[in-house]
């Protein structure tokens, strides 16, 4: 693994420099691992080398915000659009046209965004946990439980009071979310200690939720189609604490060639849970379409 610095978002007149750790042959396909809350490149540590070794050259970046990234000030830096712009100025700052796309719980969704908003752009999409953005919404507001398991969301929305709450007791809160909603032994106190480490950069904490006051300040613009016209893998963690497994199926649905597959022993860290096989379906795509 190397790690660098990319200036992504020049088009949109406020650039930002992403850490990215990268490894593998540069000739090989490119392929985007994009981190959710709250974790950093770090969480992908089991799908590098892997990826690598497939002959995939994979860029792991710390998001906006995250760990040594930049972190702008504003809830409005962290819009689901200009998320998608830093994912576009990764694949142009690589000198590729196309890139496939990977993500996991916040980097789901800016992985699913960028599949509907620059299809062109992407060569297929694999999203772990997360369903589309507008099953999401739906669900999030007519559905009481997942209502009820997306309650921190509203939480989330308070001025400096859940900084405050996460950073308390050495980020026990933050600790007891992914040791609680993990399978016993997935988060090792040496994990712990980089997670931790990454939280405490400046600015971090804020930026990090700013993300979900975003989402709700600062929607998304109009597509003129929320379909997903390209190859679009689902991997589940049935037992996800957050996200309920019936938002699966409507998703793969608004995908012209989309398959879920079902974890039914991980939780919401599948790829932290079950690498290997996170891994083999992520290749074997790769090997299914060559």
């Amino acid at each position: 693994m190397t790690h660098t610095f990319v200036e992504t978002n020049k088009q949109a007149g406020d650039p930002v420099r992403l850490h990215v750790v990268q490894a593998g042959s540069e000739d090989g396909p490119l392929i985007i691992l994009l981190h959710g809350f709250p974790e950093f490149w770090y969480g992908w540590k089991k799908q590098i080398d892997a990826l690598a070794e497939a002959g995939f050259w994979v860029w792991a970046p710390d998001q906006r915000g995250y760990n040594l990234s930049d972190k702008p000030t504003g809830i409005e830096a962290y819009g689901l659009d200009t998320l998608v712009a830093d994912v576009i100025g990764l694949i142009d700052a690589s000198g590729r046209q196309k890139a496939v796309i990977v993500g996991h719980d916040w980097g789901a969704a800016v992985a699913w965004w960028t599949a509907v908003s620059y299809p062109e752009r992407v060569e297929r999409l694999v999203v772990l946990n997360v369903p589309h953005p507008v099953v999401m919404k739906k669900f999030a507001s007519r559905d009481f439980g997942q209502m009820r398991k997306s309650w921190y969301i509203g939480f989330f929305q308070l001025p400096w009071l859940p900084e405050t709450m996460s950073s308390l007791g050495n980020w026990s809160a933050l600790v007891k979310t992914l040791l609680g909603s993990s399978r016993p032994g997935t988060f090792r106190r040496a994990d712990l200690q980089q997670y931790k480490a990454a939280w405490s950069q400046p600015g971090a904490v804020k930026a990090m939720i700013n993300w979900y006051r975003a989402a709700l300040r600062k929607p998304s613009a109009k597509r003129s189609s929320i379909r997903v016209i390209v190859p679009t893998l689902l991997i589940w963690g049935a037992r996800d604490k957050f996200l309920k497994r019936e938002m699966a199926q409507p998703s793969i649905d608004l995908c012209d060639n989309g398959r879920v597959v079902f974890l039914e022993n991980a939780s919401h860290w599948v790829q932290h849970e079950e690498p290997e096989r996170v891994n083999e379906l992520i290749i074997g795509e790769k090997e299914e379409r060559e």
